[in-house]
């Protein structure tokens, strides 16, 4: 099985040395090279970066790697092994392991992120104003109408699968990347110029897609590899919320 999971980044830093993975430089169309592959070669959106964050990175792996199962992480974020006792979580995951859990489950995916006094619809709205996402949930419910009950659950959940990390098989890829990427295109001719919203957007679409196809997905935690300052985090979060 040959497994491919790119890492998204926009400058030089600690890379897997797992044969699995391959750094990838988004947004590199017009941009200096910072020595990893581009996602501006082949069929590529590269030049949307601004709107498209990491999945820029996500279409070039759709459109250009030969791979059986393909993954995207992030430069600072990464899936840890559920293989070690002890400090288990403490290694990033390798392709052999990777390999492992998909002989059992369709998808890798992070563990959720809980809100607990927020939905993801409330949360979003708080975070990034309701045009982009009103906008959207008409987009489904005029096109996709299989996936309604799956956007209503998302709705209303107060938890998800977030950071548009994952890893699957390429034939569920290009379903998912299929129905992904015209959905994010509609709300970007709409809205024209959205800095990442686009990005913002995918974190709650792919739990639509995941529970709308009921894939057996396994949930691995996600480690942020530099400190983070969760005082100030979570007052940006009540901030939001509150005023």
């Amino acid at each position: 099985m040959k497994i491919k999971i790119i890492v998204a980044t926009h400058k030089q830093y600690y890379m897997p040395i797992d044969s699995a993975y391959l750094p990838i430089h988004v947004g590199k169309s017009g941009n200096p090279s910072i020595g990893y592959n581009g996602d501006d070669t082949g069929e590529n959106i590269s030049e949307k970066n601004a709107n498209y964050c990491e999945l820029t990175g996500l279409y070039w792996a759709w459109k250009n790697l030969d791979a059986d199962v393909i993954g995207l992480v992030h430069y600072r974020r990464h899936f840890m092994s559920p293989f070690r006792g002890g400090d288990k979580w403490e290694r990033i995951i390798n392709g052999a392991e990777v390999e492992k859990i998909l002989h059992n489950h369709d998808i890798i995916v992070p563990c959720k992120r809980n809100y607990i006094v927020e939905t993801n619809e409330s949360q979003y709205i708080h975070a990034h104003g309701s045009d982009c996402w009103n906008f959207m949930c008409k987009t489904i419910r005029s096109n996709h109408a299989a996936y309604v009950p799956a956007l209503d659950k998302m709705r209303t959940l107060a938890s998800g699968h977030k950071f548009n990390m994952f890893v699957m098989r390429k034939e569920l890829l290009n379903e998912y990347c299929s129905w992904l990427f015209p959905i994010l295109e509609s709300v970007d001719l709409e809205f024209p110029g959205k800095k990442r919203i686009l990005g913002h957007l995918s974190e709650r679409l792919f739990d639509v897609w995941l529970y709308a196809g009921n894939y057996k997905y396994k949930e691995i935690p996600v480690k942020f590899m530099e400190r983070q300052n969760w005082l100030v985090k979570g007052g940006r979060f009540l901030m939001r919320k509150f005023l």
